[in-house]
């Protein structure tokens, strides 16, 4: 008789995370964290510790050229995964890239790509050291691993966040998500008409959150010089209400957060509005906006009460308690990660 088949959609794409984490045994002292937090650390002698990520972007899955710049390509590329290094409280330092590419890319496509990649390498002052190029039947796949470093008293997990810890996130929610409704809408409408102008005027700030996110490392500076390592963290790539769960998860706690806390920027909100969408669904579910979500003590709240970088939106509870929004009206709303379905 046959083994019964798992769809793997069955499981998500953390459900699969964790089946295969189940199953690794850590074989070397230096290996510090494995697999389950933004990167893995690696001892590399007593005071520095080394981090390290791999993100992959395949065409079609988690890009569109017909709408996504190769050169914006390259930088975001980049980007996410420097964002990955900053969500551990680390500092990024090289990248390797490995491309699988169809014959409908030209040297110059690869050329344009590789400038995004090398504009990201000034920006966040890290070197190319290497990488790995092959065919591919279809379209385009980058792969990029990260390596940074951080002191072993400065890293930061996910899994170590408190009981009445203060959640603050960074910057504003929502727009890359928005971004891409427009990026969409427009591509569907010169489908149906390729005379027609994109009306994207004033579109300007959620597309490039889209296209061009920024990995928020001058909150990492900020850190260090106000003396603060967050007792918990993690990056927004799948949406807030995920990565919440992810937190709280690891950690063994609840959470409580405002909707009224939560921060939208007025160039979002118009559209979202033109759109007729949920404000709240967007900056809960949407993705993409590489923001930083993270936990403080109560003690250190002062140093960040006036950074307009940080929004403070709620704060840890007990476990028994759960995950909960409380709405405008004062409603208790239980929290439900809805954002990127992996399978």
């Amino acid at each position: 008789m046959s083994e019964g088949r798992t769809e793997l959609s069955q499981l998500g794409e953390f459900g699969l995370i964790d089946k295969i984490k189940k199953n690794i045994k850590l074989q070397n002292p230096e290996t510090i964290f494995g697999i389950g937090d933004d990167a893995a650390v690696v001892s590399m002698d007593e005071k520095n510790l080394m981090l390290i990520s791999t993100d992959m972007m395949v065409e079609g899955i988690h890009f569109d050229l017909s709408y996504m710049p190769i050169k914006h390509l390259g930088f975001k590329a980049v980007a996410t995964n420097v964002s990955d290094i900053a969500a551990m409280n680390g500092f990024p330092k090289q990248i390797t890239v490995s491309l699988a590419l169809s014959n409908r890319f030209s040297l110059e496509a690869i050329e344009e790509l590789y400038e995004g990649i090398k504009t990201a390498c000034e920006t966040y002052k890290i070197d190319l050291i290497g990488g790995d190029t092959t065919a591919s039947m279809k379209g385009l796949i980058i792969s990029i691993t990260i390596l940074g470093v951080s002191l072993p008293e400065k890293i930061v997990k996910r899994s170590t966040a408190q009981k009445g810890d203060i959640v603050c996130v960074t910057g504003d929610l929502g727009a890359a998500y928005v971004g891409l409704q427009i990026l969409r809408r427009e591509k569907e409408v010169y489908k149906s008409n390729p005379e027609m102008q994109p009306e994207l005027e004033g579109k300007d700030y959620i597309i490039g959150r889209q296209l061009k996110p920024n990995a928020r490392m001058d909150i990492i500076h900020d850190f260090a010089e106000l003396n603060i390592i967050p007792t918990s963290m993690i990056d927004i790539s799948d949406g807030l209400a995920s990565e919440l769960m992810h937190i709280c998860t690891q950690s063994g706690v609840g959470v409580q957060i405002y909707e009224d806390k939560l921060p939208l920027d007025n160039r979002t909100l118009e559209t979202i509005s033109e759109l007729n969408m949920s404000s709240t669904v967007c900056m809960l579910n949407g993705g993409e906006d590489y923001e930083l979500l993270f936990t403080i003590k109560q003690s250190d709240y002062e140093k960040i009460k006036n950074n307009p970088e940080i929004c403070t939106i709620g704060f840890i509870t007990e476990k028994e308690k759960g995950l909960h929004l409380v709405s405008q009206n004062q409603q208790l709303v239980p929290l439900k990660a809805q954002g990127w379905v992996h399978f």
